[in-house]
């Protein structure tokens, strides 16, 4: 039994699927099947069904696949003592971000922290949030960036920045003419969502309070549709149909451009999400951590960092 083998079968596990976990691997598909059936015949068990689509543990190999997990993070130790004594920075960091974050966030701090640490080897998937949850669970990945508090006690999550919601409202649509909006001003009829599995869905949602709809305010289109990215949601907008609630930072993106829709602040306190840093409290490559975090609350507005916004629950 080895720590590649071991490797191979927690990638399989978490991309399910031989070919995607050989690529991820960095290896070709027939070398890394091998060595997982080396392994099965080692131990006197399959750890796969593969006549499952997509690849799924057996019983036992869902036992096999968590203690490898363990053993993939205790093993990491060993460099991280040597890295925490050295005085350069260097390692190899996963992180996963979710794809209402990485657009707007991304570029505040990537360039800078590149610059800053050459050493260190920045791998990012763009995952929503479930999905970020089950690869720091299989060691797959060392952080998540997602909207927190989250409901799970096997991490350690540490805030970076408040960010606020603001409506995007076309300029023919009932709200165009207030202010500020309230949260009750908020119709389901005529908001544009992302689809279900995206946590901000569910923030909006909550916002929205139960999914109040009001006749009067139903969407002057027969169009049904829920996105995958808010900039989708952002070019209905400015088609004239309907509104969204955007997030802080995909706000900035908006100033100084010719657009057809109009930003509109809400009522204090205004709804907003919490973005945090999490990861697992074995604090593995903690020193990679805390200096991306740094990085990260130096490259947001001043106006994210002060605690005095209303936090909407995550999902």
């Amino acid at each position: 039994m080895t720590l590649s083998q071991l490797n191979y079968v927690v990638s399989v596990a978490v991309h399910q699927s031989f070919s995607k976990a050989a690529e991820k691997c960095f290896v070709t598909q027939p070398t890394l099947s091998m060595q997982i059936n080396k392994l099965e015949e080692e131990l006197g068990v399959k750890i796969f069904n593969r006549l499952n689509s997509p690849v799924a543990p057996t019983d036992v190999g869902q036992e096999i696949i968590e203690q490898a997990s363990v053993i993939l993070e205790e093993s990491q130790r060993i460099t991280d003592i040597v890295n925490s004594f050295g005085k350069e920075i260097y390692g190899k960091l996963r992180i996963g971000i979710i794809p209402t974050i990485s657009p707007y966030l991304l570029p505040l701090f990537l360039e800078s922290y590149i610059k800053k640490y050459p050493g260190v080897e920045l791998v990012i998937y763009e995952l929503q949030t479930k999905e970020i949850m089950r690869q720091l669970e299989q060691n797959a990945i060392d952080a998540g960036i997602i909207a927190t508090p989250e409901a799970n006690n096997r991490f350690i999550e540490e805030k970076l920045y408040y960010e606020p919601f603001l409506a995007y409202v076309s300029k023919g649509h009932r709200l165009s003419g207030r202010k500020k909006i309230r949260r009750n001003d908020l119709s389901l009829d005529d908001l544009w969502l992302l689809r279900e599995g995206h946590c901000f869905r569910d923030q909006i949602l909550s916002i929205c309070g139960t999914g109040k709809r009001n006749e009067k305010n139903k969407k002057r289109t027969h169009l049904d549709f829920e996105g995958e990215n808010l900039e989708t949601l952002k070019g209905l907008v400015d088609q004239n149909m309907g509104m969204t609630l955007l997030p802080y930072l995909a706000v900035e993106k908006l100033k100084g451009r010719s657009s057809n829709g109009l930003l509109k602040e809400f009522t204090l306190p205004s709804p907003s999400r919490q973005v945090s840093m999490i990861y697992s409290k074995a604090r593995l490559k903690h020193r990679l951590l805390v200096l991306i975090m740094e990085e990260i609350r130096n490259s947001v507005p001043a106006e994210l960092k002060k605690d005095k916004y209303s936090v909407i629950d995550a999902g």
